[in-house]
């Protein structure tokens, strides 16, 4: 590891298993370490929202989600679709792989993953060396936070917050199912 990222205190959030929030796209993120269990159970609890529901990856590139998801079972007639709407604000279910979480895909077949255009995401993404968790900020049944005030209402200091702008998409991201093409969620 290198001098910056172990001095940098958002690597050390991180490592340590704390919340983040961050901008996205449309709203506030609330991220962290997709391997840790206990990091996701706390963001969970936080937003009140059960581990059956899944999460979304949310990463720079393709290449950091590959551990997450099982490329093979991805079919060929689907991929000039997944990829080319990348980096952007479609998130794809694709089929996990053996070693998905399942604090990450609430019990799915399927993991939730997305590789976006926002730069501090990216930047975040490249520091860490992998994807976040990414949901929005916000309790379950609340408007999701879209500002670095709003999440410190919503959460106070029970988040590390990342600050910065959200992008201008209006609303967060399509859900497809990667394997038929279907509309999960519109945005």
């Amino acid at each position: 590891m290198s001098e910056e990222q172990t001095i940098n205190p958002l690597v050390e959030a991180f490592q340590q298993g704390q919340v983040i929030a961050y901008p996205t796209e449309a709203v506030f993120g609330l991220g962290c370490d997709p391997d840790n269990e206990e990091a996701v159970l706390k963001l969970l609890a936080l937003k009140q929202r059960p581990v059956e529901k899944g999460l979304i990856l949310i990463a720079k590139t393709y290449s950091q989600l590959l551990p997450y998801v099982d490329d093979r079972k991805i079919p060929l007639d689907r991929r000039t679709e997944i990829f080319s709407s990348w980096p952007g604000p479609v998130t794809w279910l694709l089929p996990r792989s053996s070693t998905c979480p399942t604090w990450i895909t609430g019990g799915s077949e399927f993991v939730a993953v997305r590789v976006t255009t926002h730069e501090v995401v990216t930047n975040m993404c490249e520091l860490l060396g992998k994807p976040l968790v990414s949901t929005s900020a916000n309790v379950s049944g609340v408007e999701p936070a879209r500002t670095d005030s709003e999440v410190i209402r919503q959460f106070d200091k029970a988040v590390f917050l990342v600050e910065g702008s959200v992008g201008d998409q209006s609303n967060p991201s399509v859900i497809k199912n990667g394997l038929t093409g279907q509309i999960i969620r519109a945005n």
